[in-house]
């Protein structure tokens, strides 16, 4: 299987449980009622706001974040905060975010230990910040408390996938699609048919996750299109590829994922300078190992050898400290053959 870029993989994982897990928060707050006292509705954001839209997710951070200054410890606004966090995060391919999503729930959940849906979340944030582990214990956790939530099947599976048990993942996978056959679970089963070698299927997964997207959800609507842009890649359909990632900027300009992607088309179709060209801008202002090693393949395609060699250095950096994963690097070296600790 060709390498994968971080911020297309790492997207499968956080994204499709962000599709539901804020969604189904009031579904599950009937459930805990109670159970755990009830957080108090969102009262800043205004009525019918977009969430997902560039303009309507820094409307709802900054929204929450008032409502967090006035109560500390608002359950609803915490768990907002940290959905529209985690978006801005990949919209921006800002790492730091995550952290913060984190820090709020964490002060929600000092307060109240008991707080299911809180709790929840935080495996989210743990999932986007590559604590597989930590994120497989804490949803464990919530199965031990509720057994019946489906979305707890998508959290242990995008952990277990990460953490190479594909049996527990795909596992969780079916029963979560068993259970809520929605957007979340048709991308990940596309994940996991993806994994198997099985293109088409994934491509007719996530065609259906497109479709069961709310149009009122431009951030999640990109994020489809750039994964069944992937897909055509993969598969060598540039033509596919280059429409469904250009579909993604329409919905979302200048989402990240489409950038990237259209610098790889640029690349499959012999054209490195291009690429380079397009990677140039995204690597000044918000640089990425997956778009280093990007840089570092069409340098490579140039002849510009030394500098492909700095750029995979940079990827592999970045891999090891500013952003940890491990299981990207591996990745990253197995193909592109690279010895640990070459510079």
């Amino acid at each position: 299987m060709r390498f994968r870029p971080r911020a297309l993989r790492v997207s499968v994982l956080a994204t499709t449980l962000l599709l539901v897990v804020v969604s189904a928060a009031w579904r599950l707050a009937r459930a805990e009622a109670g159970r755990v006292p009830a957080a108090p509705a969102s009262k800043t954001l205004p009525p019918g706001a977009s969430t997902t839209s560039r303009e309507g997710l820094s409307v709802t951070i900054d929204a929450m974040t008032a409502e967090l200054r006035e109560s500390p410890t608002n359950s609803t606004a915490a768990i907002r905060l940290a959905d529209a966090l985690l978006r801005q995060a990949r919209v921006l391919n800002h790492d730091g975010l995550p952290l913060r999503a984190e820090a709020v729930l964490d002060r929600v959940l000092h307060a109240n230990p008991s707080d299911y849906l809180a709790r929840r979340m935080r495996a989210t944030v743990y999932l986007a910040q590559h604590r597989f582990r930590e994120a497989l214990a804490e949803a464990r956790r919530c199965r031990a408390i509720r057994k019946d939530d489906d979305v707890i099947d998508g959290i242990i599976g995008d952990a277990s996938i990460e953490l190479g048990d594909y049996a527990a993942a795909f596992s969780a996978f079916d029963r979560m699609m068993l259970s809520r056959p929605d957007a979340a679970s048709y991308a990940r089963v596309s994940y996991a048919r993806e994994l198997q070698g099985d293109l088409a299927g994934a491509i007719g997964l996530m065609s259906m996750a497109d479709a069961a997207t709310s149009a009122h959800d431009p951030e999640a609507q990109a994020w489809h299109a750039s994964q069944l842009g992937h897909l055509h890649l993969a598969g060598g359909d540039l033509a596919a590829a280059r429409r469904e990632y250009l579909r993604a900027e329409n919905l979302f300009p200048g989402y990240p994922l489409v950038r990237s992607g259209l610098a790889q088309i640029d690349l499959a179709s012999g054209r490195p300078a291009d690429a380079l060209a397009r990677l140039t801008e995204s690597l000044e202002s918000a640089p990425s190992a997956s778009d280093f090693v990007l840089a570092g393949d069409a340098y490579s395609a140039l002849g510009r050898l030394d500098e492909a060699e700095r750029a995979y250095a940079l990827a592999e950096a970045m891999w090891m400290s500013d952003t940890p994963d491990p299981a990207a690097l591996e990745r990253f070296r197995t193909t592109h053959k690279r010895a640990a600790g070459k510079r």
